[in-house]
């Protein structure tokens, strides 16, 4: 790591093609909007070589080129893979988005990565949905490190931040949350504001100073010990209390002093191990400066103290027919398994997806199998089918730079799968098998859309397919009951980004239409009718007459016909006529125009003609006598109502809650969880819940989630039915 005595930096630039999984380290980087992540992965590649000043990196790209990243990350919506080079190691640096709505570009980035930074921004602190995802990271045991940024604000308190990040993170242990190195600060300009100019090593006691440009190392005064001895001492007993050597402690209570590589040695350990999460610094470099602060530092204990692929269980792997299959750890000579965790589209050269690779070997122009995963919930249709690997290239902004394989464990971008979608498998052709996908967020926001022109409808079917087929976060429903085209997204953002891309990407202008649910109506009460459908004008006549009772029945009952016909007063053949008349005014609604369910029709009478009876009559005499039976009792209109369950800070749980029943809903219960939050469950009709996924985000503060589904249907509350009437009489 950065604080061995007497470390350097090795070989460094842009990474090639691996060939072992020990010399490839795969890092998500983590962090809120701002916090300052594609900042540092181009400070992290400027020191490591792969990017220049002067305007120049390696195969001709230009530091505009990896402003492209920038920008686009700036805007909050791509995962983008940079690959380094550091001591002879890849590094596949991963950057997220930052903002909540693009949740699921983050999940790819956790599923691909081995191990994660936590950015976090000296001057903004810890946000509700960073604290999450260090959770998600938890819970699976995902080695992390922690990175504080914006040092020179003014605002900006290293000490102060370790603070909020051992209380935010170390919750279980605080002790495991601890700073590696302390800011070495610079004289204090006219506003008394003193600048980060390097950085003290705790471990070797030695001094990192940036201030020129390049890094430097020197020794600290007598008087600049004492200031650091605090720290250096809490760190040793962290790093001592998770190490393996139980007789660590005993030797360093009893005052024996441990040396400096027996202490970094069990730190890279405890980090790799998912145990002690280190806190370190980093700042861009200053104008014409070479390296930026802290990333030497940084570049060293991702190198040395975060995991190999080979450390990593690879996710559940079987056969498409489900049948489980045991794979060797991250083998480059195994059978092939990789996994699409990011799928775009390129105007030159079409999708491009971004693969990582958990075993064998993944080579240019083999043919592969592709299998899905069944999210045809989410518009997405099953894959089973073979295809045609195009080039393999490690991305840098613009530029590809082309690979000539990719091993177990590393990452690489693979052209023309036209098939293949985001969190699709990849496998060999002749042994096809399927990875257990990772949890994708469920879109809870719904967008009503219907295209602009004819031509844009012409369109729109397949801008759509090839929207979805790229972020799996999004649902595509043709809603039956609604006849809307409605796209689910994660919130505005998000649906601003998939409403842009449609435009400018496939050519679909769409217009957003008010978001329907699904209502239905009911009886109320007990209710009879006659269908009476005469007409005689010269030549063949019409002629039938039926008499129903209509009475309601219990929630999910759907529409029950009963014939009690006696005497033969309507002729056999023309009973299906009348059921057949019933179930199709039924679903045009009796009221409002909604479908009506959960009724008894019992058709009791009626009468016939010998000659001007027909299937068509009674079918019309059916409908009659429902409209009629609804004429003579109150109808209830009926509202999809939906389990809510949110997961809220205690802080907010009130608000949440007021909020809820102000939306009409019944909070049932509440139930306290880990991490000072609390589970509400509530039913709360659909109605009420369009918008809930933007409306709850700012009551909480970004620091709530919540699921839904669908519980029943049950009757409005008058008042709301009539307004419901009045907007339906109006359209």
């Amino acid at each position: 790591m950065g604080d061995k005595a007497n470390a350097h930096p090795g070989a460094a630039g842009r990474a090639a093609a691996a060939d072992h999984p020990t010399s490839v380290r795969n890092v998500v980087l983590v962090g809120h909007s701002g916090s300052g992540k594609t900042t540092l992965v181009e400070a992290l590649a400027l020191t490591a070589g792969a990017l220049n000043r002067a305007g120049r990196v390696e195969d001709g790209a230009t530091v505009s080129d990896y402003d492209e990243i920038e920008h686009r990350q700036q805007r909050s919506v791509q995962l983008s893979l940079v690959p380094v080079e550091w001591n002879g190691i890849k590094v596949n640096l991963l950057d997220t988005p930052g903002y909540a709505d693009f949740v699921g570009e983050l999940r790819a980035g956790l599923r691909a990565a081995d191990a994660a930074l936590f950015v976090v921004s000296a001057s903004d602190g810890v946000d509700g949905s960073t604290r999450m995802v260090w959770e998600e990271c938890a819970a699976v045991g995902m080695p992390r490190a922690i990175v504080v940024t914006h040092l020179e604000s003014a605002r900006a308190d290293f000490g102060e931040m370790t603070r909020i990040c051992a209380e935010a993170f170390g919750a279980d242990d605080p002790d495991a949350v601890l700073p590696l190195y302390l800011p070495l600060h610079g004289p204090a300009g006219p506003d008394g504001h003193a600048p980060v100019t390097g950085l003290i090593g705790l471990l070797s006691q030695t001094l990192f100073d940036y201030s020129s440009g390049a890094r430097t190392e020197s020794q600290p005064g007598a008087d600049q010990l004492p200031l650091i001895e605090e720290a250096r001492n809490r760190l040793i007993e962290g790093i001592i209390a998770e190490s393996e050597d139980e007789t660590l402690m005993d030797r360093y209570v009893g005052g024996e002093p441990i040396d400096v590589k027996t202490l970094v040695d069990d730190l890279e350990r405890a980090v790799a191990r998912g145990i002690f999460f280190p806190v370190l610094a980093a700042a861009p470099a200053a104008a014409g400066a070479r390296q930026g602060l802290g990333t030497v530092e940084l570049l060293e204990l991702v190198t040395g103290g975060f995991p190999t692929p080979l450390e990593r269980q690879a996710p559940r792997v079987t056969t498409v027919d489900g049948r489980p299959r045991e794979l060797k750890l991250c083998d480059p000579g195994g059978p092939l398994v990789a996994e699409v965790v990011k799928t775009a589209s390129d105007p030159y050269v079409g999708r491009v997806s971004l693969v990582r690779v958990f075993s064998g070997t993944l080579r240019p122009d083999e043919t592969v199998h592709v299998s899905g995963h069944g999210l045809a919930d989410r518009g997405h249709e099953d894959h089973d089918v073979d295809e045609r690997v195009g080039a393999l290239s490690a991305p840098f902004g613009k530029q590809q730079r082309v690979l000539s394989h990719c091993i177990a464990g590393d990452l690489a971008s693979v052209a023309k799968l036209n098939r293949a979608e985001t969190g699709d498998t990849l496998s060999a052709k002749d042994d096809p098998l399927l990875m257990e996908p990772w949890q994708m967020p469920d879109p809870l926001l719904p967008l009503a859309i219907q295209a602009h022109s004819k031509a844009d409808e012409d369109k729109l079917s397949q801008g759509l397919s090839r929207l979805v087929a790229e972020d799996p976060t999004m649902r595509l429903e043709q809603n039956q009951s609604t006849h809307q085209v409605v796209l689910w997204c994660l919130g505005e953002a998000h649906a601003d980004v998939a409403l842009e891309r449609l435009r400018t990407r496939y050519g679909v202008q769409v217009d957003l239409v008010p978001h329907k649910v699904s209502l239905r109506e009911t009886f109320a009460d007990r209710s009879a009718g006659r269908g009476r459908h005469v007409k005689q004008s010269g030549g063949h006549g019409q002629y039938a007459i039926c008499e129903i009772e209509v009475e309601p029945l219990p929630n999910g009952s759907g529409i029950e016909f009963v014939d009690k016909v006696v005497g033969g007063a309507v002729p056999r053949q023309f009973i299906p006529s009348v059921e057949k008349g019933v179930r199709a005014q039924a679903g045009k609604g009796v009221a409002a125009g909604y479908p009506l369910v959960d009724v008894r029709v019992t058709l009791l009478d009626g009468k016939a003609h010998s000659v001007d009876s027909s299937d068509a009559a009674f079918q019309t005499a059916g409908a009659l006598a429902l409209r009629e039976a609804a004429s003579d009792t109150r109808i209830h209109l009926l509202e999809p109502v939906a389990e809510v369950t949110v997961l809220v800070g205690d802080d907010y749980v009130g608000a949440v809650m007021s909020d809820l029943s102000g939306r009409r809903g019944r909070v049932l219960g509440t139930e306290q969880t880990s991490g000072g939050r609390t589970l509400v469950r509530a039913e709360v009709p659909e109605i009420e819940i369009g918008r809930y996924a933007v409306d709850l985000r700012s009551l909480s503060h970004g620091t709530a989630r919540f699921d839904r589904a669908y519980a029943r249907h049950e009757p409005m509350p008058p008042q709301v039915a009539e307004r419901v009437r009045e907007q339906a009489g109006d359209g």
